[in-house]
């Protein structure tokens, strides 16, 4: 017999409300995955033929997790049949069986991203569609967003003002051609030809509408417009759905996610009820309170708060840091403190930012304090290609007999140095016995090699030469870094040759953060040096290569990770920095208003990720490619109210002009409400 004693009122009225559409509104930590579980328990218990009931949700782990729990509440037997699955394994399920409706055999394959790539860039030679001016990646992301939008190539329009959306569009078309030949589908094909097969042939509809008749998703505020209408079309002969979600929670709007499909669901079905879970299980009352002052203010919302009968807590700490280097050294400093006093473990800490160019200060920190940590959502800072790039430019600067770099950077940004130039001159040293930068500086006497060609290796040898001459004297090192990157252009390779500009755009942060680096090191250096700075980050990656570094999930380590990476986890204790305009909120929701609402939800997301203990932070300034700008608190900051932070200060802004120290001491709460106007 299903024990259901344990769930609260609102709980269990989501649970014992079966037919009907149900809108269950589930706060962070409110017990949503226990009522699914619960619920799909109480219909077996109804009498309901398992392979009749449906869940749905977005990964494989929470498909999994849903399945055992069940298993526990009713028994192994009792769910023989039953479906709890992602929308693309139900997809394939139902494609393995409909899919000859569209000229495909029932044997097909599912194309990893490398075998997509190929075929677009077999299509993008067969459309004429040069590679220089746009790269497969970017072309297949465009496809990826319109399949996602339900928009098959014959309907693919380019958007107003799209660079190379002709391209796209001839590229798209060729594409999925060559698919079909294939007999294979890519990922975003297994929802957008389910679709097209439910709605364009009435029996299979029929079929699978009859299949199941209770129908539960997860995470349903989290649904692109294909998802939302497979389930709108399974689900609309018995009605029998149920969705859970939370609106507060919506963070993916960058990949196709449409916060108005839960925001709409009560004009969608009507006479559908609403159950609202706010009793949270997770965090601490001064936390919840401060997520709710916060996700308050967005407008278009459904209204609930969160609250937890486990008290109040410790009053959320606001830190206040000259710099990010200064964050990220109070940051560490308080989790050695905080495991200290509590008798924590690292694994109890986690620290949340809002871009992955941040995770670089607190990185370096953690390795110089030999903390083991986990980075979630990304590759480690110095591993990432234009990172790579960057440094790579410093090595050859450092040791041009450096081969390996020297080919990295000698036609990035491209310079009009080939391939055929490349190897050319690679081959002629290995004869006359000297080094690839030497050949370089001696390009003139490589025969077969074009004038043009000639001259672009003669310029780039001089250009080196000069920039590394500049660098022998140990002074203004990271000026002189950024000077470089400026004269060599790799910011404006970044944007021109990466479509997405928001890709584009990380990409350059992380490259002003080598610059960032290099001036921390610098200041902290008594005597620094371009090969001190390059031993400094090839000592990191020695950590990573000698297995010091392993990143196992089961491993006693702090985790970073973005705020998009977070959702859906929880610790002990949360560091959320680098709450300042233009960080969270990101620049470019400000400039686009319209996203601040998204970002908002973010910092919602942030907050509630904390169980007992929330740490934020900010910094008076910041690094712009080495240069100290000012900072102005997120708006954020001044949405909490103010009776629930401790107000304290690292050691380089205590340490500020009395004045300043003053005005922090006696005004800040004032200038975050004024910073507006």
């Amino acid at each position: 017999m299903l024990d259901l004693r344990t769930l609260n009122p609102q709980q269990l009225a989501a649970v014992k409300h079966t037919e009907g559409p149900l809108l269950v509104l589930a706060g962070a930590g409110s017990g949503k995955t226990k009522v699914i579980t619960c619920r799909i328990g109480h219909l077996l218990e109804k009498g309901v033929p398992a392979d009749r009931i449906l869940a749905v949700t977005f990964t494989n782990k929470a498909a999994k997790e849903m399945q055992e729990r069940v298993r526990e509440l009713v028994g192994k037997a009792r769910c023989e049949g039953m479906i709890i699955a992602t929308f693309h394994s139900l997809c394939v399920r139902i494609l393995r069986r409909e899919i000859g409706l569209l000229g495909y055999k029932k044997n097909f394959s599912i194309y990893s991203t490398s075998d997509q790539l190929g075929l677009v860039r077999q299509a993008m030679r067969d459309a004429g569609v040069d590679a220089k001016k746009i790269d497969g990646e970017t072309i297949l992301w465009k496809i990826s967003a319109a399949k996602n939008a339900l928009v098959p190539p014959e309907r693919y329009q380019p958007g107003t003002g799209e660079e190379r959306g002709d391209a796209v569009a001839a590229v798209y078309s060729r594409y999925q051609s060559a698919l079909k030949a294939c007999n294979a589908v890519d990922f975003d094909d297994i929802i957008m030809l389910t679709v097209e097969i439910l709605r364009r042939f009435p029996e299979a509809l029929s079929r699978w509408q009859e299949h199941f008749q209770y129908i539960m998703v997860d995470e349903y505020q989290d649904t692109n417009p294909s998802q939302y209408l497979l389930i709108h079309l399974l689900a609309e002969k018995h009605r029998n759905l149920c969705v859970v979600g939370d609106d507060d929670q919506s963070i993916y709007g960058w990949r196709g996610a449409d916060v108005e499909k839960i925001l709409a669901f009560e004009h969608d079905y009507t006479g559908c009820r609403v159950v609202k879970l706010e009793q949270n299980y997770r965090s601490l009352g001064n936390i919840l309170e401060a997520a709710n002052s916060v996700i308050r203010n967005n407008g278009k919302r459904k209204e609930k708060s969160l609250w937890t009968s486990s008290g109040s807590g410790r009053l959320i700490d606001l830190i206040v840091t000259h710099d990010e280097e200064e964050e990220a050294s109070t940051v560490v400093e308080r989790i050695q403190a905080e495991a200290f006093k509590h008798n924590m473990e690292y694994g109890d800490f986690a620290i949340l930012y809002r871009t992955n160019a941040q995770s670089r200060a607190f990185e370096e920190q953690l390795r110089f304090e030999s903390i083991p940590y986990i980075l979630i959502g990304g590759m480690q800072f110095f591993e990432r290609k234009e990172v790579k790039d960057t440094i790579s430019y410093l090595k050859v600067l450092d040791n041009p007999q450096d081969e390996q770099s020297l080919l990295r950077i000698v036609n990035f940004p491209r310079r009009g140095i080939g391939d055929s130039t490349i190897v050319k001159i690679n081959q002629w040293s290995a004869r006359q016995e000297c080094t690839l930068f030497e050949a370089l500086g001696r390009a003139a006497e490589v025969e077969d090699l074009g004038e043009q060609a000639r001259e672009k290796v003669l310029g780039l040898h001089r250009f080196l030469t000069e920039q590394a001459a500049l660098f022998s004297d140990g002074e203004n090192l990271a000026e002189k870094a950024r000077d470089l990157l400026k004269k060599v252009g790799i910011e404006e390779e970044l944007y021109r040759t990466v479509e997405d500009r928001n890709t584009a755009r990380r990409k350059v942060e992380n490259v002003e953060q080598v610059v960032n680096s290099f001036a921390a090191y610098e200041e902290r250096s008594t005597r620094p040096t371009l090969s001190g700075f390059l031993e400094k980050v090839s000592l990191m990656d020695e950590d990573r290569f000698s297995g010091k570094d392993k990143k196992e999930p089961e491993r006693n380590a702090v985790t970073l990770m973005s705020l998009h990476s977070s959702k859906g986890l929880e610790f002990p204790c949360v560091f959320l920095v680098g709450l300042e305009e233009e960080i969270l909120p990101h620049k470019r929701s400000i400039e686009v208003d319209f996203t601040i609402d998204e970002e908002r939800r973010l910092c919602y997301v942030g907050i509630t990720r904390a169980r007992k203990h929330l740490v934020i932070t900010r910094c008076l300034h910041r690094k712009k490619y080495g240069k100290l700008e000012e900072r102005t608190p997120s708006r954020f900051l001044d949405e909490i109210p103010e009776h629930l932070l401790a107000c304290s200060k690292g050691a380089a802004a205590a340490a500020a002009t009395e004045e300043e120290a003053d005005k922090m001491a006696n005004d800040f709460f004032a200038k975050m409400r004024g910073m507006l106007g």
